[in-house]
């Protein structure tokens, strides 16, 4: 059996339709026995499924998808895992183990505060996995063209790196670079980071160390009781072995995944919670400004 997972820098590329690289693992008795990392030949959405049945591949794992790709996947016999992020070794060997579960669906839900990966805290990859809690989402990029600066600063647009200390009102700590031993490196200015961290760094020269406090309309905001998903469990393959708690992915009506969080579930349907699990809550950092890189 051969599995195919978009691929990009040793991550699961997020748009299938753009994906200009496909990492194939060949798979005996269940275990990977070789894989290669292909070039797309510069096909995209729908001509992406013949390119990958004609390479015999059997399964594909990716993050967001569009219907049309899903159909065209589907009528060639290909096995679909969407709305995954992370590691491409680690999500071939949960696919084998039976851990993966696909989004399975296209919500047409708008209104949720999607990481495209991303930290669950807040950056723009799954905690941009290794970003932290201080990352906003790619707010500054509209999709197409140039991501266009969101407020002035003598640092926007410049490449920056920064250690930093989150807590909460109680003094409770939510994370910190500094546990890591990495700085957190991001443009500022353009959307990457939560607004209120975002501003603090456009003004602050390499060195100094600044406290801030936001409330929730300058991070994650508040909570929206129209993020809140009940969607039947016949809709969604995977979806009975979640329970109460876990996370899992969802796609909206443009195939992009986004995180959410089972809050409830019965024989029959489920309820997915779309809202960051920082949203409405007030927010402090301790932000050190160590480099500007560009």
């Amino acid at each position: 059996m051969k599995i195919a997972v978009t691929y990009e820098n040793g991550q699961v590329f997020q748009h299938f339709g753009h994906t200009e690289e496909f990492k194939i693992y060949t798979v005996e008795d269940g275990k990977v026995v070789s894989s290669e990392v292909i070039g797309t030949n510069g096909n995209g959405h729908e001509a992406l499924a013949g390119f990958l049945a004609d390479g015999d591949v059997e399964a594909l794992i990716c993050g967001g998808i569009g219907g049309g790709a899903m159909e065209a996947l589907t009528d060639a016999g290909i096995e679909v895992m969407a709305g995954v992020s992370g590691d491409v070794d680690e999500a071939v060997e949960a696919f084998l183990g039976g851990e993966l579960i696909s989004s399975g669906v296209n919500c047409d839900h708008h209104d949720h505060h999607h990481e495209e990966e991303e930290h669950g805290c807040g950056h723009c990859h799954e905690d941009a996995e290794e970003g932290g809690c201080a990352s906003g989402g790619c707010s500054g990029c509209s999709g197409c063209g140039e991501p266009q600066p969101l407020f002035e600063g003598k640092n926007v647009g410049k490449t920056v790196r920064v250690h930093y200390k989150g807590t909460f009102n109680d003094g409770t700590q939510f994370d910190a670079s500094y546990d890591r031993g990495e700085p957190l490196e991001f443009v500022c200015g353009m959307g990457m980071m939560i607004m209120g961290f975002d501003k603090a760094v456009a003004e602050m020269e390499v060195g100094e160390i600044v406290n801030v406090h936001l409330n929730p309309e300058e991070a994650y905001g508040e909570a929206d009781p129209n993020a809140i998903i009940t969607l039947p469990l016949a809709e969604l393959p995977g979806a009975e072995e979640l329970q109460v708690g876990d996370q899992a992915f969802l796609q909206d009506m443009y195939g992009r995944p986004f995180r959410v969080r089972v809050t409830a579930r019965d024989e029959e349907n489920i309820t997915f919670d779309a809202n960051h699990e920082m949203a409405g809550k007030e927010l402090n950092f301790q932000i050190e400004l160590v480099e500007i890189v560009a």
